[in-house]
């Protein structure tokens, strides 16, 4: 893996950020124009079809879309970083996608110390990384990120 490193945890959390940007944009703000408000303040878990449809179904395919065809979400892509194989460093399978996806409710549980292990480990795995046998890569040098679809 030459010119490449493992990412860190900040990295890796501004791409969080810039995500949770496209996602407000992409699921919330139409969420907002179809529900109105009380989609925010009302009580309710589930609002009906389109709510499950931006909430759950689309978040869930277009990560899973991103991971296997770029190698990451449009966050990781704008910073340079690639989600692989821990083994090959090649390209995740689909079955290890759709883990790294549901891991990180598991990473998530214990306070959030899945996570915050990316900041520890020395490969920066988290516990989401370690469950689904992926390491997150950044590209070093000035050359741009080619994300090889055979690789």
């Amino acid at each position: 893996m030459e010119n490449q490193e493992y990412a860190g945890f900040w990295i890796r959390f501004g791409a969080v950020l810039i995500d949770l940007v496209v996602i407000i944009i992409v699921c919330f703000v139409p969420l907002t124009l179809i529900y109105g408000e009380e989609y925010w303040v009302g009580e309710q878990l589930y609002y009906g079809f389109w709510d499950l449809i931006f909430s759950y179904i689309l978040p869930f395919v277009a990560t899973i879309w991103f991971w296997l065809r770029f190698f990451g979400t449009p966050g990781k892509m704008a910073l340079r970083l690639k989600i692989v194989d821990a083994k090959t460093g090649g390209k995740l399978s689909l079955g290890q996608a759709i883990g790294r996806y549901f891991a990180y409710i598991v990473a998530a549980l214990p306070l959030l110390l899945g996570y915050i292990w990316v900041g520890v480990d020395k490969r920066k795995q988290g516990l989401h990384d370690k469950l689904a046998g992926t390491v997150v890569i950044r590209q070093l040098g000035k050359e741009p990120v080619k994300f090889d679809q055979n690789a």
